[in-house]
């Protein structure tokens, strides 16, 4: 089981990692940041998602450019 951490507070809105990874991410209609779907926040613009399958996230986290997802195992 792996955990995707996505500091959505400090995205850019590049959009890469919904490009690379649509599975886990995409972008916002509303403020058109990156949005972890299913996923849940901790309060502080940090959002979780337990997967059994992070392949695309680590493609995501590759190609961001300000290094705002991470993957516990």
């Amino acid at each position: 089981m792996f955990k995707i951490i996505h500091e959505r507070k400090k995205c850019i809105s590049c959009g890469a990692c919904a490009l690379v990874c649509p599975a886990i991410f995409e972008m916002s209609e509303e403020d058109n940041l990156a949005t972890l779907k299913n996923s849940k926040e901790d309060g502080d613009g940090v959002f979780e998602l337990e997967t059994d399958n992070a392949d695309c996230a680590k493609e995501a986290i590759a190609i961001c450019p300000v290094n705002v997802i991470k993957i516990q195992e």
